[in-house]
């Protein structure tokens, strides 16, 4: 009988331990049938070995897990594309005729919204077209069904596992399922644009393109937390697409110059987002848009992009307003997501070596995925004379940027998830801070002493450190809000309107950390409800009018909302939080600070 109990005991923490992988590897259903009957046949096997010695059973043990892993193994979650609307069976729409061809579309489960995913903008750059301009997208035969979204751009993708705890711990996302898992299809045939728009008839509706964040490494339109259908139900059109990322997105190199008509290498990824924009213009008057009332809107290098967008001189007249939220490269010096050329270049003499390449059309012939194991980042935009002339501060200054009026802003707790395995004490606080600062280190020291993290932003991986708190603070300045700071005063110099932001809410998702605002600006909360609260549903309200406003009137007031000031220095912003109120900026000593760093970076 005892040992009949230590097997039950040993069954039972092995398979709690089994169930724990499986819901974290989101197994298919398959998989937990064979698991459990896995553990049926070693129960039966381990009674019939009751009389065996120890390295028998340690054997039998060691075959159960061996088992298991192979069942993991087999059983991951199998690809399947997104859907474009929730719910089995939605109903199709009429047909749309744009440039290539006709195409439907399907309506939301009330009927209320039309949602068109999966329209090539541009052919699939791949073999010849790897590290190209992207070329006009083919025409088609028959009726396109747009009603999934089309495969992500290439990048590195986690373990599920991995993915899965830090939906746990980070975003508070993650609900165990065991029917239903799948995983998003990934393919450098990825440019495709997604579309959602007020059901029935419309004309002249305005725009918004949003272009997503993730580094210019990694995202994808299909994320929950910026779908366009509540926007669109306040009467616009809201646009988003996939862009090259990555190695593939942003490679520079000598011989693609010299292959290239206009001479450019670098910025594939935007030069996507050019023609995404472009296709726009062209074609959302089938949708019922105004091309000439089309706004751009980004959010972390999604924003810096947009800030790319608003300097390039290959998109005059495809836009009218601009939102960034929480990035933009108009510093001197910027921090992130824009590199020099002679960086840009370097770095991609090293790739070539890497993969002992001699030319681009050895590196053509490479498989996506082992180009994805590079070592090297290409995260970075870069000066390639045809997207981008100049650094763009200095477009700034001579008034040659795109953008009639700007809406953005930055999140309180910016940078500590970027920061969460540095430790950072007294001792080394100083020496942290000069990465960001140089000779400026020890003044921003004394403005900011050392503390620790906030307890509400406290994750399990968190190094900590007595001055962790005051660090993440210092950096969520300088890589974040700082830029606003720089867009602010440039628009300002031109008598162009700003309205700058600063979200602060804590929620029991992300909180004002980085990526924060974005389901309460795309009214997204009900898509995960149990982290929101009626507070937290009230101020979505607030700042999906702003957005919505903006948009039609490149104004975000209305009679109802909370007075939003316009600033013309980067001093005045509006706070969105608990409360919705105007604030000064609490930075503006330690952008003194940064000013004074950028300048002496230049004079270098």
């Amino acid at each position: 009988m005892k040992g009949i109990w230590s097997l039950a005991v040993m069954v039972l923490i092995t398979a709690a331990l089994c169930g724990a992988v499986f819901l974290l590897g989101r197994i298919t259903l398959a998989g937990w049938l064979l698991a459990a009957c896995v553990f049926c046949a070693f129960a039966v096997v381990r009674l019939r070995m009751s009389g065996a010695g120890r390295m028998p059973r340690l054997a039998a043990y060691l075959a159960l897990l061996a088992v298991l892993a192979v069942v993991y193994r087999l059983c991951v979650p199998p690809l399947r594309a997104v859907s474009a609307v929730e719910g089995k069976n939605p109903t199709a729409t009429g047909v749309i005729t744009v440039a290539q061809g006709d195409l439907t579309g399907v309506y939301t489960a009330d009927g209320g919204v039309e949602v068109y995913t999966g329209i090539p903008y541009a052919k699939p750059p791949v073999g010849e077209l790897r590290w190209r301009e992207p070329q006009a997208p083919e025409p088609w035969e028959g009726v396109r069904v747009c009603d999934h979204f089309a495969p992500m751009s290439m990048q590195t993708r986690n373990s599920t596992i991995f993915d899965s705890l830090t939906s746990l711990s980070v975003y508070h996302m993650f609900r165990p399922q065991i029917v239903g898992n799948s995983l998003e299809p990934m393919s450098e045939d990825s440019l495709y644009l997604n579309i959602w728009k007020p059901s029935g008839t419309q004309e002249k509706l305005p725009v918004m393109v949003y272009v997503h964040g993730g580094s210019l490494t990694g995202g994808q339109p299909s994320w929950s937390e910026y779908n366009g259908e509540s926007l669109a139900r306040r009467g616009i059109i809201v646009v988003n697409f996939a862009y090259r990322l990555g190695v593939f997105g942003y490679l520079a190199t000598e011989q693609l110059a010299a292959e290239s008509p206009n001479g450019t290498t670098g910025n594939y990824g935007l030069l996507d987002q050019i023609a995404a924009l472009r296709w726009v213009h062209e074609n959302i008057a089938a949708f019922g848009g105004d091309p000439e009332q089309v706004t751009i809107c980004g959010e972390s290098a999604g924003a810096s992009s947009v800030n790319a967008l608003c300097v390039s001189p290959l998109t005059e007249g495809l836009f009218r307003r601009a939102i960034a939220e929480s990035s933009g490269i108009v510093a001197k010096q910027p921090y992130h997501t824009f590199r020099s050329r002679e960086a840009a270049l370097s770095m991609g003499r090293s790739i070539l070596e890497e993969f002992g390449a001699q030319s681009m059309d050895d590196l053509r012939k490479l498989p996506p995925e082992k180009l994805l194991q590079t070592k090297y980042t290409n995260s970075a935009m870069t000066i390639d004379g045809y997207a981008i002339t100049e650094q763009p501060y200095l477009t700034y200054q001579k008034g040659e940027n795109h953008e009639e009026t700007l809406l953005q802003g930055y999140n309180v707790h910016e940078a500590d998830l970027f920061m969460l395995f540095d430790k950072v004490t007294a001792e080394n606080y100083i020496e942290t801070l000069r990465h960001v600062l140089g000779a400026q280190a020890e003044s921003a020291a004394a403005l900011y002493p050392p503390r620790e993290v906030d307890p509400a932003y406290h994750y399990i991986v968190e190094r900590g450190g007595d001055a962790k708190g005051s660090a993440d603070e210092v950096y969520s300045a300088a890589w974040f809000s700082y830029s606003h700071y720089c867009w602010a005063r440039l628009m300002g110099a031109q008598g162009r309107p700003v309205w700058e932001y600063r979200f602060t809410k804590d929620n029991g998702g992300l909180g004002s950390c980085h990526g924060g605002e974005l389901p309460y600006a795309f009214g997204c909360l009900d898509r995960h409800a149990w982290l929101y609260d009626d507070a937290d549903r009230a101020l979505s309200e607030v700042m999906q009018s702003y957005w919505a406003n903006f948009v039609k009137y490149g104004d975000p007031n209305a009679e109802g909302l909370p007075v939003w000031e316009t600033t013309a220095d980067g001093t005045m912003l509006l706070e969105l939080g608990s409360e919705v109120v105007p604030s000064v900026d609490p930075y503006l000593k330690l952008y003194g600070l940064l000013d004074a760093y950028q300048d002496s970076v230049i004079a270098e």
